[in-house]
């Protein structure tokens, strides 16, 4: 019998048209975390990550930049999510998981053999440390990892012109989006409105922030580890 996780997958997969495969790798995705015995992400129970993970990193495809993409660089992927999800319904997309905590990475590439993603990467490194990355990628993402400002800081070098960064955010905070337009305005990218999401019923004011790449990043860009978040470009 399926349970409530599986009937969930399968909503998600009509609604997103995702491959056939799509739900049996989810599922394993959520079985996987749920049975990792080191700390990868606080949300370990199928049930809850269905809707928590699964979800709400698969919002990210109301974005067609984000559907169209040849190339994705998930930043700070952790327990894998969006970068895992969205490699699941985009088989034809090469997604690039950035991670800079070495134990996660083994755990992210453990995943990506167990479920057949051949088109996943793993790079263990800081964003702002990747120069092979640099004006590669179509779409560069960010969930729970930093200040808008400071993602812009991290992205805008990766992207090609045209990309886009896709942050996922809560709740709108004026002052961060306001240093996030000050930031994006120094390093080449232009912010577009927030766009309101609900991946599950009564998600938390969920919202994508995106940035297209509208020029070159000044080459001083991006600074030496670190110091996006120590000195970060403000308002």
């Amino acid at each position: 019998m399926p349970t409530a996780v599986d009937e969930r997958l399968a909503e998600l997969a009509a609604r997103w048209e995702l491959p056939d495969a799509a739900p049996a790798q989810l599922r394993a995705i959520l079985d996987l975390v749920a049975a990792e015995p080191t700390s990868i992400t606080t949300v370990r129970d199928p049930v809850e990550g269905v809707n928590a993970h699964v979800a709400d990193s698969l919002a990210g495809l109301e974005v067609e930049a984000v559907r169209q993409a040849g190339r994705i660089a998930d930043l700070g992927s952790g327990g894998g999510f969006p970068g895992l999800a969205l490699a699941v319904a985009l088989p034809d997309t090469h997604v690039t998981l950035v991670e800079s905590v070495g134990k996660k990475c083994e755990f992210l590439r453990r995943i990506a053999g167990a479920t057949g993603l051949a088109n996943v990467d793993v790079v263990n490194a800081r964003a702002e440390a990747w120069p092979a990355g640099h004006g590669t990628e179509d779409v560069v993402t960010a969930r729970a990892l930093a200040p808008l400002n400071v993602l812009a800081e991290y992205a805008a070098p990766l992207l090609v012109a045209g990309g886009s960064l896709v942050a996922w955010k809560g709740h709108r905070d004026p002052s961060e989006e306001a240093d996030g337009l000050a930031a994006a305005t120094q390093l080449g990218l232009e912010p577009l409105p927030p766009r309101a999401v609900e991946p599950f019923p009564g998600a938390d004011a969920r919202r994508l922030y995106l940035y297209l790449k509208v020029s070159s990043t000044p080459p001083r860009y991006p600074r030496r580890e670190g110091m996006a978040r120590k000195r970060p470009l403000r308002a």
